[in-house]
């Protein structure tokens, strides 16, 4: 099973209409599902993240062949394009750098708050509160965090329109992704 952990409607939707999803609702949140995928919307920030990356893994059992993947979109300075996937290797958060399982040498800085400075190359408000939630779990082997950009510092100009249209047109590259990650 893909167990999807975003925090907005429009990310969601644009995983809803590919894949057909059934919408439901898990404890306080909304839950989309089919055979093989169940996404759940957090809301904004790290306690709504890690509350509703919880509520998954107390809601379902996990196995080995389970991934857990947090995706949305964030912002970044220019290094990065509109539209770019990025797969995390690194969450600063409060002070701390920590790891994550992937090669990835990109570190995303996990804020409480929208930035709309560039102070940091790539910016969100939930990945933390994902990581915090699998790294409790021991039996989660696999999990991720993709994110696409949605802008350079400018989260005023991003509208629902555009985050699922941002989200849909990277679903395959996602795939590829998982799909290798699942390989080894």
């Amino acid at each position: 099973m893909l167990y999807i952990v975003v925090a907005l409607k429009p990310e969601a939707q644009a995983f809803v209409d590919k894949y057909k999803l059934i919408k439901t609702k898990l404890a306080n949140f909304t839950l989309f599902y089919n055979d093989e995928i169940m996404l759940i919307i957090s809301g904004l920030g790290v306690e709504n993240s890690t509350q509703a990356t919880q509520t998954l893994i107390n809601h379902y059992d996990i196995t080995d062949d389970d991934i857990y993947l947090n995706i949305g979109i964030c912002g970044a300075n220019e290094d990065y394009e509109i539209g770019e996937l990025l797969e995390i290797g690194k969450i600063e958060y409060d002070f701390e750098t920590i790891n994550l399982q992937s090669q990835s040498k990109k570190t995303i800085t996990c804020l409480d708050k929208e930035e709309t400075r560039n102070t940091k190359p790539i910016v969100d408000m939930e990945s933390f509160g994902f990581y915090d939630a699998v790294i409790h779990s021991p039996a989660i082997k696999n999990y991720h965090i993709l994110k696409v950009v949605s802008d350079h510092f400018e989260p005023n100009k991003v509208t629902k329109e555009l985050t699922k249209s941002l989200v849909f047109n990277v679903i395959d590259d996602i795939n590829l992704i998982l799909n290798k990650k699942a390989d080894f």
